[in-house]
């Protein structure tokens, strides 16, 4: 039987990755919206305690191993923050253009030396909803905020995060690119090692 994985997330592009990830693998990736799962309550204080809640909830409900990802952007001269609130930054109703205005707003006294920020990402698996080692990856990908939005590629606050090493924001990137620099894909990488050395050929579900 093949063994199955939840993906505590109801992102299809997240869900896409996973699955490419683990199909040679003979590991089938499901979303959690399959089981009914709805979002869990994200009442951690890291990337790694939501993406571990938000994975243990999964499994609890589905029955199955979970997979979950929590990712923001940190500005240095924000004491971190938007950080683990980056998606409702904005607050009710927060959108994309609503996050970035505001991070604009906040920084617009700040000098270009004092706009260094980072995306990070947080990777949590477990075996079943109480798996005391879970297996847990985090990766950061360094910029600087702009003061104006470039490009159009990407989502969240990719125009406005500028990569010095590509001369250019995050939302220029080609894909491949992007897919090999961000934070996402650094801890991606990780966790296909740490799944290599713990999980490969281990009977699932």
């Amino acid at each position: 039987m093949l063994n199955k994985i939840v993906l505590a997330s109801g992102n299809a592009g997240k869900l896409r990755e996973f699955s490419q990830l683990f199909a040679s693998w003979e590991v089938e990736v499901l979303p959690q919206s399959e089981f009914g799962v709805n979002d869990a309550d994200e009442t951690g204080l890291s990337f790694i305690e939501n993406a571990l809640i938000k994975a243990r909830h999964a499994s609890r409900i589905s029955g199955l191993p979970a997979l979950a990802d929590d990712s923001g952007l940190a500005v240095d001269a924000l004491r971190g923050a938007p950080g683990i609130y980056s998606a409702r930054y904005s607050g009710v109703g927060a959108t994309d253009e609503k996050n970035n205005a505001k991070l604009l707003e906040a920084l617009s006294d700040a000098e270009t030396d004092q706009r260094t920020a980072s995306f990070h990402c947080a990777l949590a698996f477990v075996r079943q909803w109480d798996d005391p080692v879970p297996l847990v990856c985090s990766a950061k990908w360094s910029g600087t905020i702009l003061r104006e939005p470039a490009g159009d590629q990407g989502f969240g606050y990719d125009p406005l995060f500028f990569v010095e090493s590509e001369g250019m924001t995050s939302a220029e990137l080609p894909r491949e690119a992007k897919n090999r620099l961000s934070h996402r894909a650094k801890a991606m990488a990780q966790f296909e090692l740490l799944w290599r050395q713990n999980m490969q050929g281990a009977d699932l579900a």
